[in-house]
């Protein structure tokens, strides 16, 4: 395909003093490097994310869902993204619960397009957050990539911006390669026909 893929990274942590951002932004510079996808940043702590959700799902009332005018944004983003990847922290072992409420807020946005994932942490980068984000994202008929960017121990880990690993940049191409090869093959799935059952 010759139009790049639209990547919308998601910062998912809202907590003060994150570190989301900084990791986000050096992740959007690689997907920029790369040249696959126009990109886009989404910061969790500009949208309004209510907890409460209405009684009405997502899934059934499709557009008429009654979301808040501050998340239009988001949402408008989310939809025509091609591709996704979502910078999380590890909270007690899970990912935060800014996170869970913009993917609860959504259905058919995350149907059959490809999630990537870049998490930090402590001694397990994350990992625990990204097993639980699988599932969930598994459950709204996402694909998932199964090569993703880990960061154990980060407040040690990087400096000026970027990760002191000197492969972090080949590990983050091999990511943003399938990624670019999930989204181009999803797309081009979603203009023949509409995914079955998900939507």
């Amino acid at each position: 395909m010759n139009a790049k893929n639209k990547l919308v990274i998601i910062i998912g942590s809202v907590r003060e003093g994150r570190f989301g951002p900084i990791v986000a932004a050096w992740a959007a510079e690689q997907a920029r490097t790369h040249g696959g996808f126009e990109v886009d940043v989404v910061d969790l702590a500009d949208a309004d994310i209510p907890l409460t959700l209405p009684a009405a799902s997502p899934k059934f009332a499709g557009e008429n869902y009654p979301r808040p005018e501050g998340m239009r944004d988001v949402t408008t983003k989310l939809a025509g993204a091609d591709a996704f990847m979502i910078v999380t922290p590890e909270y007690n072992h899970s990912y935060p619960a800014s996170l869970k409420a913009l993917i609860d807020w959504h259905f058919t946005q995350w149907t059959a397009k490809p999630v990537a994932f870049v998490s930090y942490g402590g001694a397990g980068g994350g990992r625990h957050a990204v097993l639980h984000l699988q599932n969930v994202f598994t459950e709204l008929h996402a694909v998932t990539i199964r090569d993703g960017l880990a960061f154990p121990n980060y407040f040690t880990a990087w400096r000026d911006g970027a990760p002191l690993d000197a492969e972090a940049a080949g590990y983050a191409k091999i990511l943003l390669d399938q990624l670019t090869w999930w989204a181009n093959a999803l797309r081009s799935a979603r203009a023949v026909a509409p995914y079955p059952g998900g939507a």
